[in-house]
């Protein structure tokens, strides 16, 4: 099988979309759009490494929309899309892949049939591009925006809107790239049409859209959650002891009592009991399985890397977090003022919207162990969204 690269273009501002960040940065169902992006080629079996090309000062960006995912340092982008291509090729030469495929970071809807077929195309031409045809009737008009049809009718027939990921042989596509530095073409197909190779059209999904304006984002997010058809639910419970101490660990919170809590990582049982439920979800086992208390690694350990263990099988899967809801089983220390504490803080580790995450406290009315204050139970529930495998 050929050695295949995926080059992620995300260098660029985004200030068509407006506001702060560019658009590669924002959410899409929770998580950024370039790691959306990132996922989908890394999911890929024929797809064996994937570089991505960034504007160096939003790397502190970055480095939090790809955390967690095994991907080699970002590459440099230049002042324009071609340069940042150019760029991306030239950080590959030294171990340079068979084939190359070139994405822009702002299509997170691209689907795994677009891309073998991409692929598959390879093997016959030198380029291939994901496309689709033109279906709708194209007037000419006086002036952009409102004006006045002045040139008739468009002939539609053989229009086809290029999209990507464009693929290429890559000892043909680099020397391309070099040759055309400077010309300002407007696709990597150009640059290979500039070259002399000839370009296959690929039909793709139409849903391969890109998100240049905040129109795009939500409609990129229907059609996103709308491939999440497989809905589940799972649950966890958890307990841990009481033992000398001066503060207990809730849901990533540092709560002060006049105890702590007896466990082999930092006995955080709000976090083990949702980590559970995430992990019941996808039928992944439980936190034991994953992470052994007998394994001394874990000796102290904060629970959020548990969690985010379980966050991370579900985005391996194609899938999200919806909904989490943890109830938290004692009679001390008082959970209230801290909740919203603990409601951001399971948010910001799960990539969640804190309007996503439930934490609620009970007591047991003097009743068991909890109602002794001997220790602390928490329950927890988790709904994922996995794409709809009929089996």
């Amino acid at each position: 099988m050929p050695t295949c690269t995926a080059l992620i273009v995300a260098a660029g501002r985004g200030l068509r979309f407006g506001g702060d960040l560019p658009k590669q940065y924002l959410h899409l169902a929770g998580q950024p759009i370039l790691r959306r992006t990132v996922e989908a080629f890394l999911r890929h079996p024929a797809v064996t490494g994937v570089r991505v090309v960034i504007d160096p000062a939003f790397r502190d960006l970055y480095d939090k929309a790809v955390d967690g995912l095994d991907l080699p340092p970002p590459v440099t982008g230049g002042p324009t899309r071609q340069d940042s291509v150019l760029n991306g090729l030239e950080a590959m030469a030294g171990h340079a892949p068979d084939l190359v495929l070139i994405h822009d970071a702002a299509r997170p809807l691209v689907d795994a049939q677009a891309i073998s077929d991409v692929i598959a195309a390879l093997e016959t031409g030198p380029a291939a591009i994901a496309a689709t045809p033109l279906a709708d009737t194209l007037k000419r008009g006086t002036v952009e925006g409102a004006g006045i049809v002045s040139g008739g009718t468009v002939d539609r027939t053989a229009l086809w809107r290029a999209l990507t990921p464009q693929g290429f042989r890559f000892a043909d596509i680099l020397p391309a790239h070099r040759r055309a530095a400077g010309l300002n073409l407007t696709d990597d197909a150009a640059v290979a049409e500039e070259a002399g190779l000839a370009v296959t059209l690929v039909p793709c999904d139409q849903d391969n859209l890109k998100v240049t304006n905040q129109d795009d984002l939500a409609r990129a997010e229907k059609l996103f959650l709308a491939r999440l058809g497989d809905v589940r639910t799972g649950t966890g419970f958890d307990v841990h002891k009481f033992a000398p101490g001066d503060q207990v660990w809730l849901c990533g919170v540092s709560v002060p009592h006049d105890a702590t809590l007896d466990g082999h990582s930092d006995a955080d049982v709000a976090l083990h009991a949702l980590t559970d439920a995430i992990l019941g979800a996808i039928s992944a086992g439980d936190i034991g399985l994953h992470f052994p208390p007998s394994d001394p690694r874990w000796k102290g350990a904060d629970s959020a890397q548990f969690l985010r263990h379980a966050a991370d099988l579900v985005a391996e899967k194609g899938g999200v977090i919806a909904h989490v809801d943890i109830t938290i089983i004692c009679e001390r220390p008082k959970v209230g003022p801290h909740r919203d504490a603990m409601v951001a803080r399971v948010a910001d580790i799960l990539g969640l919207s804190p309007a996503r995450v439930s934490v609620k406290a009970t007591t047991t009315e003097g009743l068991g162990f909890t109602g002794r204050r001997e220790g602390i139970a928490a329950q927890a529930a988790a709904t994922v969204r996995l794409p709809l495998i009929l089996e």
